[in-house]
């Protein structure tokens, strides 16, 4: 569950930072001015808390109940959808679950109590007598048709009774209920797909596994066309099943990840060596596939080994023309976080320039779901309480390509890996890197992680930002560090952007070594442009000592300029505004074009 505590004073906030390490990945959430050193600053706490419940993320609000109900009533659609919402009070003496009680709140809320010593405050019926809810099952459990909950519920409470009937899996959850045999009522666990009658509950343990195995590049159609095919004529329901199996050396083939997309359910990879380990449990061995893997099968074995030592192998390998599949029963609930591998996931994230209020919660997730974090040190220190509980590798300036041959290994390896950059991760840096060490190197290990790139706020954006609004036109960026790229193709391109009259943002202006640059590039603008064109130098954005001036072209100090700074230039129609609370700079959507 993605959960987010909302927090309006220094009081909440310390509560929040105690309680947020029994729920692991959770994040904090402050009213600026009141909780500054929260993972999100917010300025509007209704459209925060509107904002939040729409994405789906359970609120835990540190604050008075009425101020989360009248922010989330006009939002409120559906019981079987809204996410958890709990007012806990700022002394941790009561946690009250005021929506999605069956749908995790009401747990939640005795997780809370219970690690602050306070009282929840459940009220739902099914939870107060039987201490569980029809409709919140355990986890991977899968309800068949929900508007069977009520009837069945109501029996239960009314004195009526309900039937229990087991046929698959364990169900150990529901054991305190009163169940009758010769009730109307009942409730069905099974993992196949019955006729649903009135008054009957199905709900679908998560007892199946499913190997699967393919011929690389085969269609992700063929493997499920297989799977679909296989399970409806083994009469299996799709809610039963726990996990999709492979080989290790198909952690990159799009047609398993597509077919676990397909049946909502993780993909998990094994060595040949544990394959092989199920051996003498596979009806259909072979030594072809063995001189080819390494194993004597693999959608069988991995059949066999998601499911466990006690599984039933219920379907032996079936075959299309490039895959094969296998299903196997286990005897209770499969944890797949517990067997074999995940894929790996590389999240390229840019944080921005520093400030957290301008890190996306994207970049935000990302961070707090690796295992690792790779960047350089001084990015690290500005994410360090958001990434609890990844182990940090941090690397000095300079060490670009050793952080990600890093984070590539690490993600290769089957680990979720944040590899950190400032501002935006595409632009000037490591983004383009990560592909073009993955293209130029012919390790299948950089090749089987996921990698995603989480978009940053650029520093070209918030000192933009600060001057008010210089880029409201055609604009480019150009990087004046010669490291990577000629100091001929920089200045054509420092001339083309003068000629073309683009607002032009400078990164990398001036090092202690290279110190030339910058003033060539002020000269080569003062040929196109008027002395007076403004000119935007934001240094350290987004942290303590930030500064942010805006001087005339012809005074621009270029000895103030380092590489903490970005210079912005604006173009030939860039003005100068004189504001009651200081100077602003801005470029006119259109150049003297009626609207």
């Amino acid at each position: 569950m993605n959960v987010a505590f909302v927090v309006l004073s220094a009081g909440g906030l310390a509560l929040a930072l105690k309680l947020r390490p029994s729920l692991g990945d959770a994040t904090i959430h402050g009213l600026a001015g009141r909780a500054d050193a929260a993972d999100i600053v917010f300025d509007d706490t209704m459209a925060h808390l509107r904002t939040l419940h729409r994405d789906g993320i359970a609120i835990v609000g540190l604050c008075a109940a009425g101020i989360l109900i009248r922010a989330l009533a006009p939002l409120l659609d559906d019981k079987q959808t809204d996410a958890p919402v709990i007012a806990l009070a700022e002394d941790g003496s009561v946690a009250v679950p005021l929506i999605g009680g069956h749908h995790g709140a009401n747990e939640l809320a005795r997780q809370l109590a219970a690690a602050c010593g306070g009282v929840a405050a459940v009220t739902t019926a099914g939870d107060l007598r039987f201490g569980f809810s029809l409709d919140d099952p355990p986890p991977e459990w899968r309800i068949a048709n929900p508007e069977g909950v009520k009837p069945v519920t109501a029996a239960l409470l009314s004195g009526e009774g309900a039937r229990l009937d087991v046929e698959a899996g364990v169900a150990a959850w529901l054991d305190d209920a009163p169940w009758r045999a010769d009730a109307t009522a009942r409730v069905l666990v099974t993992d196949r797909n019955p006729d649903l009658e009135p008054q009957t509950l199905v709900l679908h343990p998560p007892v199946i596994a499913i190997g699967v195995g393919c011929e690389r590049d085969t269609a992700p159609s063929e493997l499920i066309a297989l799977v679909t095919q296989t399970l409806q004529e083994a009469g299996i329901a799709p809610g039963a099943i726990a996990a999709i199996g492979s080989l290790e050396l198909k952690m990159d083939e799009p047609a398993v990840h597509r077919v676990a997309a397909a049946l909502n359910a993780p993909a998990r990879f094994f060595t040949a060596a544990a394959l092989e380990a199920e051996a003498p449990r596979l009806l259909t061995p072979s030594n072809l596939v063995f001189r080819e893997t390494g194993c004597h099968g693999v959608a069988e074995g991995a059949a066999l080994a998601l499911a466990g030592p006690e599984a039933e192998l219920i379907v032996p390998k079936r075959k299309s023309r490039r895959a094969t599949c296998a299903i196997a029963r286990a005897r209770g609930d499969i944890d797949p976080t517990r067997k074999g591998m995940a894929r790996g996931v590389l999240s390229v994230v840019g944080i921005g320039p520093g400030d957290p209020v301008w890190r996306s919660p994207d970049a935000t997730a990302a961070i707090q779901s690796a295992e690792f974090i790779v960047g350089y040190d001084r990015y690290l220190d500005l994410i360090d309480g958001v990434a609890r509980r990844a182990e940090r590798r941090g690397y000095g300036l300079g060490q670009e390509a050793a952080r990600v041959r890093d984070a590539l290994t690490l993600a290769g390896e089957g680990h979720r890996v944040a590899l950190v950059c400032s501002g935006d991760a595409g632009i000037y840096a490591l983004a383009s890197l990560v592909f073009e060490m993955v293209e130029s190197n012919a390790d299948p290990l950089w090749r089987r992680a996921e990698i995603t790139v989480a978009p940053g706020i650029t520093a070209m954006q918030a000192a933009a930002a600060r001057a008010g609004a210089p880029i409201g036109h055609d604009f480019c960026a150009i990087s004046l560090s010669d490291l990577l790229t000629s100091r001929d193709v920089i200045i054509r391109r420092l001339n083309a952007s003068a000629a073309g009259d683009f607002v032009t943002a400078l990164y990398n202006p001036q090092s202690e070594r290279r110190r030339d640059l910058l003033v060539h590039a002020q000269k080569i603008f003062l040929e196109s442009r008027p002395p007076s064109t403004p000119v935007v130098i934001a240094r350290n954005l987004g942290r303590d000592d930030e500064t942010t001036l805006i001087v005339p072209l012809s005074d621009m100090d270029v000895d103030a300029v380092d590489m903490l700074t970005i210079v912005i230039i604006g173009n030939s129609q860039t003005r100068m505004l004189q504001l009651s609370d200081g100077v602003r700079a801005y470029t006119p959507r259109g150049y003297g074009v009626e609207p």
